[in-house]
């Protein structure tokens, strides 16, 4: 069964809750009306601002008055509620009932002479000694989170008077200061716009709505009381979808709106399928030991007729059934893993993704930076004749510089190889800024893939300069220059370009198309509709090359079972050319206008045997994603752009990069530190280590604990006496536990990691009905070893022989030391059989904090009976032949639980 991905869960505001007058401060709240309702230049005054932005002294004097920017999500659990969490649960509050129950039987209602303080004391230190654990994980691995999400930087451009336009961290920004947007920003606080062009926000954090709202400069006339209602305000937590403008900020932190509402809120994420798996076990060893319980206790009555002793037995068998180390395990295992990660440049958002990564076996990811060195370099800017022209650089320049929407590496390679060409032609490129003054812009969006940029010279000549793909730029030129001659760009010019594109396009290349017109005459701003009647005047190809680590990464991560597909933006000779040097099938692939025609069905099929797409929108993405999902696999997404958004949130695993928008790093569960598939490849074998170390602890435990039942069971039912009391069960059962304690830091088979692992509930239950029996068989066989030979051979005579008192207790003490032995030995040596599907020791070893406390846990009991707590225990000396048997046991056991091993993985293919 695939794993059912966790949803990853968003605040969502109605406009119903933002009403509330509890949980909206009315002064926040008026001032956010009142600059609504005021022009831009009232509004600074009344901030105390400018458009060059405050001093230090005013950043200071804001950031005493106003506050942090900082939101605090949720209630921050203090150290008493993790500390009371950490001992009740289903399996503490089971020991806390056992032990009152205890406290009851053993001491206030029994006989001064006959109470027993023992019982009490192990199932109280049991309670202490698991939510002690479970405490002291909880804490590192929330100390851990924190540290690794504080690793996660979101930035926002703040205009200062003493150094202008600045990236600098969110958090840095207070009341009065002068915020630049642009698109795949994240708002960084409450604003009051400024400016804006083209400016569309995506506000569904606050509304749940997924429409994106259009903002705008005006002073508002609404009366409406509901601050969402007011196009001139943007709010933290929303994002800029397209087009650039201008705020100032008008609430920080836990003011603005999104903070009042925060606080009041408890994040408590859906679970994953492996914590609804890690439910599901929990209930059915919980529900069997409720069941159990009750049968061993009658038998036990019934056939020796004291029913103390009975209820005793009982009591301490529901301890040892009880899984009270389960949260601890869990819990040191996701810490333990995401620390490690962290180590290989990983960092896990949420802990409860660590399974999904290593799960994961297609992995979607843009071509951009992962496939590619991510260092674009402009190698070529060409007229229409595939003559380096100076002229195509110049225009190609100023569109670049003058933009403000998305910042991209193609115009950072532009200005870079401009700066670089100045020197050879001062006169055309040398301080080209100064020269021209910028008019307007029309932001680039991932709809039309193309941008212009109005500018003026000093001689008033207006010109627009449009860049962008082939087809949109084609779509809205009517004429071509070739040399110092326009002419029409008729069916025969438009097919000779794109040739000439197809060639480079061959070559790795990816090509933007330049374009302009002289005096543009818009009606009001320009806008989209005035990008026609363009003049083409050249190309600009821009070479990526491929990482060099990209093709052993795709190997590997082939190696370990996980396909990689990539979904790009860019167009389909580009993208093969790139994917077949790193070793990708490019022999079929689908276009974003194949896939537009296609219904689910088919794309579905199609999906499932295409490695690479290409000139994808944004939501083509997120649906090939979600049908792959659909389909029955585990779909991780890694991109880092505005247009990746949609399919990171659609995805089992959302991954993206620390230098990512801010949006991108908001939607992903993982961040990497580094673009590079190497990375993440180490990321998901981490991950599926962490989860064999868990689910490693969860079948040792079902099928011990079965095992264990089915064994008390039989001697109940058939020994004249109880084989094992209730204070040598809890000690066995706390011994083991404390054995089990380092299981999250054991090794795991190179075999095991090579494929994706999710979790399969009904797995358990087939589990422990293979295994358990079988340590039945060697307790039976050490019942009767015991009974009808060890035993007699030291006492002197069969039991049923037997009248002296003293002999008959020695008899007992005799068999139950010898029963407790065995079953640590073997419960031991499941813990090493279990851990690997290879033979323990010879072709798998545990780590070395197993091997330790296995090896202690064995030895502590073994000299038990030998130490001065052996009459406190009712436990007696074993003499040699006991542990000749015991060899014989071991060795026997270990053959048997290797071919029921055999067996179990030749009929269902998987062992852990």
């Amino acid at each position: 069964m695939p794993q059912d991905s966790h949803i990853k869960t968003k605040e969502r505001l109605t406009r119903e809750a933002l009403n509330k007058p509890a949980e909206i401060s009315q002064v926040v709240q008026q001032r956010l009306l009142e600059c609504a309702h005021l022009p831009v230049d009232d509004v600074l005054l009344k901030m105390n601002s400018r458009l060059e932005g405050l001093t230090e002294d005013e950043i200071d004097e804001s950031r005493k008055f106003y506050g942090d920017n900082v939101i605090v999500r949720g209630r921050k659990i203090t150290l008493i509620e993790r500390l009371f969490a950490a001992f009740i649960n289903p399996f503490t509050l089971i020991l806390i009932v056992l032990a009152v129950i205890s406290a009851l039987t053993d001491i206030a209602f029994a006989p001064i002479e006959e109470r027993s303080y023992v019982t009490v004391i192990l199932i109280s230190a049991m309670v202490i000694m698991s939510g002690l654990l479970r405490f002291i994980q909880e804490m590192r691995s929330g100390n851990a989170a924190e540290k690794l999400t504080s690793m996660i930087v979101n930035t926002t451009a703040i205009v200062r008077k003493e150094d202008g336009e600045q990236e600098r961290i969110m958090e840095e920004a207070v009341v009065g200061d002068i915020i630049q947007l642009a698109a795949g920003d994240m708002i960084p606080a409450d604003l009051r716009i400024l400016a804006a062009k083209d400016l569309f926000l995506s506000e569904s954090t606050l509304t749940g709505e997924s429409g994106h709202v259009e903002k705008t400069v005006e002073a508002s006339e609404d009366n409406s009381n509901n601050v969402l209602d007011y196009d001139n305000l943007a709010f933290t937590g929303t994002n800029v979808i397209s087009g650039s403008g201008t705020g100032v900020v008008l609430a920080t932190g836990q003011d603005t709106i999104f903070g009042q509402i925060a606080k009041t809120l408890k994040e408590k994420p859906s679970p994953t399928s492996f914590e609804r798996g890690v439910n599901h076990v929990s209930i059915v060893l919980i529900r069997f030991m409720l069941v159990m319980v009750p049968i061993v206790f009658l038998i036990a009555g019934l056939t020796k007729g004291n029913w103390l002793q009975a209820g005793l037995l009982a009591i301490s068998l529901a301890v040892g059934l009880t899984p009270e180390m389960l949260p601890m395990i869990v819990t040191a295992s996701l810490a333990k893993g995401a620390v490690h990660m962290s180590k290989q440049k990983v960092i896990i958002k949420n802990l409860n993704s660590i399974q999904n990564l290593g799960s994961i076996d297609i992995l979607c990811t843009d071509k951009t930076g992962t496939i590619t060195q991510d260092r674009v370099a402009l190698e070529y800017h060409f007229d229409l004749t595939g003559k380096e022209n100076v002229n195509v650089l110049k225009h190609a320049y100023l569109n670049s510089y003058f933009q403000t929407g998305l910042r991209n590496h193609m115009d950072r390679a532009i200005v870079e190889k401009t700066h670089e060409q100045e020197t050879h032609e001062p006169d055309k490129l040398l301080r080209l800024k100064d020269r021209y003054i910028k008019v307007d812009e029309i932001p680039f969006d991932f709809e039309r893939r193309r941008m212009s940029v109005v500018v003026r010279d000093k001689n008033d000549k207006t010109q627009m300069i449009t860049k962008g793909a082939l087809e949109e730029m084609l779509s809205v030129c009517a004429h071509a220059q070739f040399d110092d001659q326009v002419v029409a760009l008729d069916e025969a010019t438009t097919q000779r370009i794109r040739r000439d594109v197809d060639v480079y396009n061959d070559k790795g290349l990816r090509v933007l198309l330049v374009a302009q017109k002289t005096n543009p005459s818009p009606v009001g701003m320009f806008s989209i509709e005035d990008e026609v009647d363009m003049v083409l005047i050249g190309y600009l190809a821009f070479l990526d090359p491929p990482k060099l680590t990209t093709g052993a990464a795709i190997e590997a991560l082939r190696d370990h079972g996980v396909v990689v597909k990539v979904l790009t933006g860019d167009n389909e000779k580009v993208s093969r050319a790139i994917c077949r040097m790193v070793g990708l099938d490019v022999e079929h692939m689908l276009t974003g206008d194949d896939i537009e025609v296609m219904d689910d069905d088919t794309l579905t099929e199609e999906a499932k045997k295409t490695t690479v797409f290409a000139r994808l929108a944004p939501l083509q993405k997120s649906r090939i994603v979600t049908l792959l999902r659909k389909a029955g696999h585990s779909v991780g997404y890694m991109g880092d752009g505005i247009n990746d958004v949609a399919a990171l949130q659609d995805s089992d695993v959302g991954i993206s990069v620390d230098t990512g928008v801010d949006i991108a790093k908001e939607a992903s569960d993982v961040i990497l530190l580094e673009k590079d598939l190497m990375v993440l490849e180490k990321g998901i074998i981490e991950g599926r280590k962490t989860y064999a170390n868990m689910i490693k602890y969860i079948k040792m435990t079902a099928s011990s604990n079965f095992g264990n039942v089915l064994s008390i069971l039989v001697a109940a039912a058939f020994l004249p006496f109880l084989p094992i009391t209730a204070i040598q069960i809890l000690i066995l059962n706390l011994v083991y536990d404390i054995s089990c304690a380092s299981l999250p830091w054991d090794n795991v088979d190179e075999d095991y990691l090579r494929k994706p692992r999710t979790w399969d509930a009904s797995s358990i239950s087939r589990f422990m009905l293979w295994i358990g029996p079988t340590s039945s068989v060697f307790d039976i066989l050490s019942y009767v070893a015991l009974y009808f030979w060890l035993c007699p051979a030291i006492v002197g005579a069969p039991f049923h022989q037997l009248t002296d008192p003293a002999q008959i207790a020695l008899f007992i003490a005799t068999f139950q030391a010898g029963w407790l032995i065995v079953s640590m030995w073997t419960q031991t040596l499941v813990i090493h059989m279990i851990r690997t599907p290879k033979i323990p020791f010879i072709e798998s070893r545990a780590s070395a904090p197993v091997m330790l406390l296995t090896i202690w846990g064995i030895i502590t009991l073994t000299i038990l009976p030998f130490s001065p707590l052996a009459g406190l225990l009712n436990l007696a000396p074993l003499t040699w032949p006991f542990f000749a048997f015991l060899a014989f046991v071991v060795m026997g056991y270990m053959v048997l639980v290797s071919v029921t091993k055999k067996l179990f993985i030749r009929r269902y293919h998987v062992w852990l």
